[in-house]
């Protein structure tokens, strides 16, 4: 990871790619100067496990494909009135959200979830808090038809607008060696998400031997996270995500409680539940659960204390768990261990196709 850094502050990379897919490019002993060959990630950031780095085969990963889907990542004229993209609610400045309670989409009308983070999405197949989309491909396509979030009247003139850009009909044909399609556009967006990446936090440090990376209150957090908190129930794995559904309660005290899954598997086991969100880079995405009602770390912490809020469809494992304040702030420290490296110096393009 030094020797990254060596080279990317010496000057000797020109050209402007994310500093994830550089690292990974990196690592795997190839420059995207000579880059003419799928891209494979040999090896992944500090903690990150690349059996589980999910590349679908129709859709390999190439220097030319990643840097479209980043102009498309971030360019507002793929929304209805040309002022929001992608990175308006999946902000990399912000940990890759928007920091608001719910996202604000076209002509400022709010959705009822928050926006999740994009960050290490590329190890899971499903997305959105509520799981209904297969894969990352397919959920790059839904906000721009969805009438409060990018606002486009169909597919079809997400496609003519892109047509209407000679710069991305030029791109288009470089990269997939055809005209734009819809089906495309998603597999450039969602190859450069899967560069969104966090990894080689104190955590992973300290994991790996360097028993100084963490605090003393940090490490007290992680033996309440293994135990007596049981938060590596469900926030387990390299990625702190069993890439399950669980109902806490969250919004049941409302009177107009989300349905969450149920709403896509009609399956009543699923009334109220919600993916599990990864906790790395977790103190960058605030405010937390799928309607942003926790502003802090410790006011999620205190939620699960107290054992949610009950209703008839509560996980099981949903019990008070009787921490003291002390017990509460240490859990909290040990989850800003988990902020990571990979995804910070990600940005726009200089330029957008004209």
């Amino acid at each position: 990871m030094e020797d990254y850094r060596k080279i990317v502050e010496s000057g000797a990379l020109k050209f402007t790619i994310p500093a994830a897919t550089l690292y990974l490019a990196l690592a795997a002993s190839v420059t995207w100067a000579g880059m003419k060959e799928p891209y494979k990630a040999s090896e992944l950031p500090l903690g990150l496990e690349a059996s589980e780095y999910k590349i679908p085969k129709d859709n390999p990963m190439t220097k030319d494909k990643i840097e479209l889907g980043r102009a498309l990542y971030f360019d507002v004229r793929l929304s209805a009135n040309n002022r929001i993209s992608c990175a308006t609610c999946h902000a990399p400045e912000i940990g890759f959200t928007d920091g608001q309670p719910v996202s604000q989409g076209i002509n400022r009308q709010q959705g009822g979830r928050s926006a999740p983070t994009v960050i290490n999405r590329a190890f899971s197949a499903v997305q959105f808090w509520d799981g209904r989309a297969g894969s990352l491909e397919e959920q790059a396509k839904g906000p721009l038809t969805n009438p409060i979030e990018m606002g486009m009247p169909s597919n079809y003139a997400v496609v003519e607008k892109l047509k209407s850009i000679k710069g991305y009909r030029k791109w288009f044909e470089k990269v997939f060696k055809k005209e734009v399609n819809i089906d495309d556009f998603a597999k450039a967006v969602a190859a450069f998400e899967r560069t969104v990446l966090s990894g080689n936090s104190p955590y992973d440090r300290y994991i790996a031997g360097d028993k100084n990376a963490m605090t003393a209150s940090q490490v007290r957090g992680l033996k309440l996270f293994e135990g007596k908190a049981r938060c590596a129930t469900c926030h387990s794995g390299f990625n702190f995500t069993d890439e399950d559904y669980h109902n806490l309660g969250v919004g049941w005290d409302s009177g107009s409680a989300d349905l969450g899954r149920y709403m896509v598997t009609k399956d009543s086991d699923d009334m109220g539940a919600f993916k599990t969100p990864t906790l790395r880079d977790v103190s960058n995405t605030a405010p937390y659960m799928h309607d942003g009602s926790d502003a802090t770390l410790e006011q999620v912490v205190e939620f699960y204390n107290k054992g949610g809020i009950k209703n008839p469809s509560l996980d099981p494992l949903m019990e008070p768990l009787n921490l003291s304040a002390a017990e509460v702030k240490n859990l909290a420290a040990f989850m800003k261990a988990l902020d990571g490296e990979g995804w910070r110096n990600i940005s726009p393009p200089e330029r957008f196709p004209e």
